[in-house]
């Protein structure tokens, strides 16, 4: 008999920092953490894949509304490169299409990587979720299609050797937006003449978070009711809290909330800032727009007028 508790939804708001598990695809663990939260709405921030584990922060609610900003946010990876190795789809789950003798040392990897680091281009895989003509990549590829790709401008922060044993080369990654893993691997298996594929992935920081502060859907389920498992939910503005914050008098609170533009009562800033009213409510999002104004950008609280 199913219990209507598991299959009644209601709106649920917050950040969840998962600790994705292998063999789940993005999607399948969000909807996992929705029935376990008792969801109605949610989305990922950027999806891993299914070889990959870690950090895999999910927005639920009102919060999906901020998922682009956590799309933007630097990452950090722990990556196992099999040198010697080189499969069709850049990782585990692909073909061995080829194999090669690995003559390396830890210096000419080193100066291999020197190629990496800072800001580079880069070729996306044809297995990734980028579009050509209206297309997804990776179907193409699974149709054994290659199509030409244009490279993006992706930035490496960090990128160094924690390991190298028996073919096999761990680093750790701290990069842009669009950095693909997959193209590194292959890209540093060319460069030394000998192939390579990603042979294990973990991410293990978004922005300011960690995936240590993470809990894995097994710890999520082991918890007795839907109420309780929310706890491990971060509010919007505090899952942003690096954002400046300011105040608005009440009386400009509702006007903020209705889309309007509303004085800047403190130094202006740049980008994105959350913005709250002077009873500690959070309102939104806000913009300064250079000449002493707040321009909402996401209102998220309601306000009614004063009667």
């Amino acid at each position: 008999m199913i219990n209507r508790s598991d299959i009644e939804r209601i709106p649920v708001n917050g950040l969840l920092l998962l600790d994705k598990p292998e063999g789940l695809s993005s999607n399948q663990a969000l909807s996992r953490a929705k029935r376990l939260l008792q969801a109605k709405k949610g989305g990922h921030t950027g999806a891993l894949d299914p070889v990959a584990t870690g950090l895999l922060p999910l927005c639920f609610g009102n919060t999906t509304r901020t998922a682009g900003i956590f799309l933007d946010f630097d990452k950090t990876y722990e990556v196992t490169i099999r040198l010697g190795e080189a499969t069709d789809t850049g990782d585990t789950e692909g073909e061995v299409v080829s194999r090669s003798p690995v003559n390396v040392s830890i210096t000419s990897i080193e100066r291999a990587l020197d190629q990496f680091r800072g800001k580079i281009q880069q070729v996306p895989p044809m297995y990734s979720a980028i579009k050509k003509d209206g297309m997804p990549l990776y179907k193409l590829a699974r149709k054994n299609q290659t199509v030409e790709r244009t490279p993006r401008e992706v930035i490496v922060h960090a990128l160094e050797i924690r390991d190298y044993s028996e073919n096999n080369l761990s680093l750790t990654v701290k990069c842009s937006k669009g950095f693909y893993i997959r193209s590194l691997a292959m890209d540093l298996g060319e460069i030394l003449h000998c192939g390579g594929h990603v042979r294990v992935l973990r991410r293990v920081e978004v922005g300011k978070y960690s995936v240590q502060d993470a809990i894995t859907l097994e710890e999520l389920e082991a918890i007795p009711s839907h109420e309780e498992r929310r706890n491990h939910l971060i509010q919007t503005d505090h899952a942003l809290n690096h954002l400046v914050k300011t105040e608005i008098p009440k009386e400009d609170a509702l006007s903020f909330c209705q889309g309007q533009t509303v004085p800047l009562t403190a130094p202006g800033w740049e980008g994105l800032g959350l913005v709250y009213s002077v009873d500690g409510t959070f309102l939104g999002f806000g913009e300064c727009d250079g000449v002493g104004n707040i321009c909402p950008r996401k209102v998220f609280a309601q306000i009614n007028p004063i009667e």
